[in-house]
């Protein structure tokens, strides 16, 4: 008789529908960190301190999910990849605890800074989400501006594209100049293009 996983964390086979064992699976409780539907993943963040687990858009289709909302407790089975740790079924997901991004506390080992500029137009230099930050540029020969992806969902952005523009304001960081403030391109009283 197979252990109780959310105790253990001890692998067990798992019973296809087919009746066959499906390969050795971990089940995970745990809180959706991000999910992006665009891009048909996210990542789950487990209890018990392991690795994140990667969540695949297929996976949530095939128990029925259309998608998963940041902040969302959920158990499921995870295949181990040789990328780490992937969701293979959901046991269950409530979504009572999620949370929209700018309802969600800043983490503490993220660095926010004061602002020292006033609201200008940035262009997106190039931004990873699975990186976590990426960088804005005011043109050819300024320095770049660093962009954290908590300071994103602080304000409730989710994603920025190279060649978007938005409007920031922001300040010197421990390692140069950091967005302290981030807002979509066509909110309030916009400043002219340069």
């Amino acid at each position: 008789m197979p252990a109780d996983l959310s105790e253990t964390g001890s692998i067990r086979p798992a019973d296809s529908p087919e009746g066959h064992a499906e390969p050795d699976t971990i089940e995970v409780t745990g809180t959706i960190k991000w999910f992006d539907a665009g891009k048909g993943f996210g990542f789950i963040v487990p209890d018990n301190g392991m690795a994140d687990v990667l969540l695949h858009v297929t996976c949530l289709r095939r128990d029925g999910y259309q998608t998963a909302y940041e902040g969302a407790r959920i158990v499921v089975e995870a295949l181990n990849r040789p990328g780490g740790l992937q969701a293979f079924r959901i046991v269950s997901m409530d979504d009572s605890t999620a949370r929209h991004p700018s309802q969600m506390p800043a983490p503490r080992t993220h660095v926010v800074v004061e602002p020292s500029s006033g609201m200008v137009r940035l262009e997106v230099k190039w931004f990873n989400r699975i990186r976590g930050f990426g960088f804005l540029s005011a043109g050819e020969g300024t320095p770049d501006i660093f962009v954290h992806m908590e300071t994103l969902r602080r304000f409730g952005i989710t994603e920025l594209r190279p060649g978007q523009f938005v409007l920031v304001r922001y300040g010197e960081g421990p390692k140069g100049l950091m967005v302290a403030e981030i807002r979509p391109e066509g909110w309030g009283d916009a400043p002219s293009s340069h």
